[in-house]
C-alpha cells in the first residue's frame, strides 16, 4: 500500500513540474512576444492559458484521490495540501501570463517610446522563482524554498525601477502616458508573478516544517 502510495506522489511531482514547465512557457512567450510587438504570438500565449487550467484540474483530481483513497501521515498530509495551494498560485501566473499578452496585442500597434530594459529582467527573475520554488518542493530542498522568498525583494526592486522609469518617461511628454501606464501595468503584472513564486515557496516550506505563512514571516523578520 505505501509503495503505491509513494508512486501516486511521485506521479503528482511529475504533474507539477508538467505544470510548471507549462507556466515557465507561457511567461517566456509572453515576453518575446512584448519584445517583438508581436500580436499573433501573445493570442497564442492568450489561448494556451486554457491547457494551463485543464493542467490545475488534473493535478487537483490527483491531490484529491490521494487523500480520498489513502490515508497520508502528517509529512505526507502537508505535501498534498500544498501542492493544493501551490497549483492555485500557478494558475494564476498563467492568467497574468494571457494578461501581459492581452496588453501586448494594443502595444503592438505602436513603436515603444522607449527600449524595454527592466521588464524582460522581471520576466527572467519569474521565471527563475518559479523553477526553484518547484524543485524545492519536489526535492524538499528548503535552503532553496528560501531562496525563492528572498529572490522576491530582487523582483519588487525591478518593479520599483521599472515604475520609476516609465513615471519620468511621462514628465518629459504628456503623449507618452498611454504607452507608459500600458507598460506599468506589464510591471506589475511581473511583480505579482514574482509574489506568486514566493507564495509557492512558502508552501514548501510548510510542507517541510509544517510552518504557517505567519511564522514563516516572522522569521524572516527576526533574521533581518
Amino acid at each position: 500500500m505505501r509503495k503505491k502510495f509513494e508512486q501516486q506522489l511521485s506521479d503528482l511531482n511529475d504533474a507539477l513540474i508538467e505544470m510548471g514547465g507549462e507556466i515557465e512557457y507561457a511567461i517566456t512567450t509572453a515576453i518575446k512576444a512584448l519584445l517583438e510587438q508581436d500580436a499573433e504570438l501573445a493570442q497564442k500565449v492568450i489561448d494556451y492559458d486554457d491547457e494551463i487550467d485543464a493542467k490545475e484540474k488534473e493535478v487537483e483530481a490527483m491531490c484529491l484521490k490521494l487523500l480520498l483513497q489513502q490515508q497520508p501521515v502528517a509529512r505526507d498530509l502537508r505535501s498534498i495540501s500544498a501542492a493544493l495551494k501551490m497549483i492555485t498560485d500557478m494558475e494564476r501566473i498563467g492568467d497574468h501570463a494571457a494578461d501581459i499578452s492581452e496588453i501586448t496585442i494594443i502595444l503592438s500597434r505602436s513603436p515603444y517610446i522607449t527600449k524595454l530594459v527592466k521588464i524582460p529582467k522581471m520576466a527572467e527573475c519569474a521565471v527563475k522563482m518559479i523553477n526553484d520554488a518547484i524543485n524545492a518542493f519536489v526535492n524538499s530542498d528548503l535552503d532553496l524554498a528560501n531562496s525563492v522568498v528572498r529572490q522576491d525583494d530582487i523582483m519588487d526592486a525591478l518593479y520599483v525601477q521599472a515604475k520609476e522609469n516609465l513615471i519620468a518617461l511621462i514628465r518629459e511628454d504628456v503623449n507618452n502616458c498611454e504607452q507608459a501606464f500600458d507598460l506599468m501595468t506589464i510591471s506589475k503584472y511581473f511583480e505579482r508573478i514574482g509574489d506568486h513564486a514566493e507564495n509557492i515557496a512558502e508552501w514548501v516550506i510548510f510542507s517541510v516544517t509544517g510552518a504557517g505563512r505567519k511564522d514563516i514571516a516572522h522569521t524572516k523578520i527576526q533574521g533581518e
